[in-house]
């Protein structure tokens, strides 16, 4: 669901505390997707705005997101104009799902201007608008032209108007309510979902202020499967996940706009990969049909021992019939009309000596062409539950085996060396688990020493997980397993084969792909993957 003007109005009642405050830092997090740095006079919080059809929200968050390497058109009018400036205040007109944002800012001269930042969360029709003190539109994150909105025009040069509210009570000063219509009709405010609660409530002997006071002072979000509110959704028969308010917000669509992220920042990566994949594939039968072909080799130096014995004995046809040396048959043996049998003879040797060569190099090839498709189906894999540093990463791989070429005129971002490990510590043992296959190298062949535990899913590709304790038990090898078998292609699986062993049983292949090796003897433990543990791991035992 999309927000409504209660929610907004509780959150908006966190963004206040924030005012005045310094805006340090615009970057796009991806195309609809703003991050604003706020200094305060005692700390720096991170704005979050989502004009998404879908997710549209606003929020405060302490994560790190990777900004995209070229900043909108918009993002640059709002660092021109907004440079250093000073975040006044933030309202909501009336109970709306419109933030005005007051900013005051000084131009090259040094003159101070004021602007407004209007953040519009109204499910499709969600922007971001950026006005002048005398109302006129700078810019805006969507451009509306007029043939696609008669009533309001969100263009550079516009006037900017604010949609029409119409008539309805003020939810802090209702005077009459009918339980009988829908409160979205009747109230500011409520969206069907909290319409929906608050007759539930109402019905159930409580009263207005009641539920409203409980809205108004809620300090966390209840997530359900479909549905989030700061007002726990009575009427819903499921159990909510419940989050710390601002914290809710970031967990609502993390995983798919994690997606949409990368496939916006690394969206060459996706189609490289996919493009190798669909190439290997399309190869390998071409290679077996030739194969099979090449399997019949003989034959053909058996027409070449038979034209030159025969030779003086048949006439030129374009078929000859001659007796096998080795078998009770006549052979039957295709000529070229264009030679005499004397070259056909010698043509069919040829094609015998190059057939015969043929088998060794296509065998090779066909495993070559085997273990791309494995190999890009592991990277395909990886891409599915990776974050931005980890497809980088995956990107430096390709570029570095010369199968993703960057453009002369892209810039090549310089990064640290160590990998984008995830590192879980606890007092008595450490977890390093692998998300790719440079990071998996990085954990097995520098991070890893003999004594230590390594784990990886049986049959399939997967992550490489790396055990530090002095004395490993039941608990935290389990733990293990279930982190291996959760970063594989058998996450949704059940009873889930994992290998473990210690780091001295492992071999490095010579010329095998990065991370790949082989193990001398281990044990195996199954695992029913858990997201539910997983992210309690990383929340509660992650290393920054």
């Amino acid at each position: 669901m999309a927000l409504d003007g209660l929610l907004l109005h509780v959150i908006n009642k966190h963004l206040q505390a924030l005012c005045p405050c310094k805006l340090n830092k615009i970057q796009n997090i991806s195309d609809e997707e703003l991050l604003f740095v706020l200094r305060t006079h005692t700390k720096t919080e991170k704005l979050v705005i989502n004009v998404h059809s879908n997710t549209n929200r606003i929020y405060l968050n302490d994560y790190s997101y990777p900004s995209q390497m070229t900043p909108s058109n918009f993002v640059m009018v709002l660092r021109k104009n907004c440079n250093q400036a000073i975040l006044e205040d933030i309202k909501q007109i009336g109970f709306d799902r419109i933030l005005e944002m007051s900013i005051i800012a000084r131009d090259e001269l040094g003159d101070i201007k004021k602007y407004k930042l209007y953040v519009e969360l109204m499910g499709k029709y969600s922007n971001l608008v950026f006005v002048d003190q005398q109302g006129i539109i700078i810019d805006a994150l969507k451009r509306i032209p007029v043939y696609e909105n008669s009533k309001r025009l969100i263009h550079p040069g516009a006037v900017y108007t604010l949609p029409d509210p119409g008539h309805k009570q003020d939810p802090l000063h209702v005077t009459h309510i009918d339980t009988d219509t829908s409160l979205v009709k009747q109230i500011y405010g409520f969206s069907p979902l909290l319409s929906k609660e608050f007759l539930y409530r109402l019905n159930k002997g409580q009263t207005y202020e009641t539920i409203l006071q409980e809205l108004l002072n809620s300090s966390f979000l209840y997530v359900y499967e479909k549905d989030f509110h700061a007002l726990e959704m009575q009427h819903i028969e499921q159990k909510p996940k419940v989050f710390p308010f601002m914290e809710g917000f970031h967990h609502l669509y993390q995983e798919e706009e994690q997606k949409a992220r990368i496939k916006e920042q690394c969206g060459d990566v996706f189609r490289c990969v996919e493009k190798e994949k669909n190439k290997a594939i399309k190869k390998l039968p071409k290679l077996q049909s030739t194969l099979a072909l090449s399997q019949d080799y003989q034959k053909y130096q058996e027409y070449g021992d038979l034209l030159f014995a025969y030779m003086d004995e048949v006439p030129k046809e374009p078929v000859i019939e001659v007796p096998s040396f080795e078998r009770d048959e006549w052979v039957q043996i295709p000529i070229d009309m264009r030679y005499d049998l004397k070259q056909n003879a010698n043509k069919y040797y040829q094609k015998y000596h190059k057939l015969k060569r043929s088998l060794t190099i296509l065998n090779q090839q066909i495993e070559a062409c085997k273990e791309d498709i494995a190999y890009f189906t592991q990277l395909e894999e990886q891409l599915a539950h990776c974050s931005i540093p980890d497809a980088l990463e995956i990107r430096d791989e390709l570029i570095k085996n010369r199968i993703l070429f960057v453009k002369k005129n892209q810039k090549n971002t310089k990064r640290k060396n160590k990998p984008n490990l995830l590192c879980l510590q606890k007092d008595d043992f450490t977890i390093f688990v692998g998300k790719n296959n440079l990071q998996n190298h990085y954990i097995t062949h520098q991070i890893a020493r003999k004594n230590d535990i390594w784990f990886h899913v049986k049959d399939y590709h997967g992550s490489h997980v790396l055990l530090k304790s002095e004395h490993a038990d039941e608990e935290q090898i389990r733990m293990c397993a279930n982190l291996a078998a959760f970063y594989s292609k058998s996450k949704d699986s059940s009873s889930v084969p994992v290998n473990y062993t210690t780091v001295l049983n492992l071999k490095k292949v010579p010329g095998a792909k990065t991370g790949f090796v082989t193990m001398k003897t281990y044990k195996t433990i199954y695992i029913d993957p858990q997201e539910a543990p997983v992210e309690q791991w990383i929340q509660e035992y992650k290393k920054i």
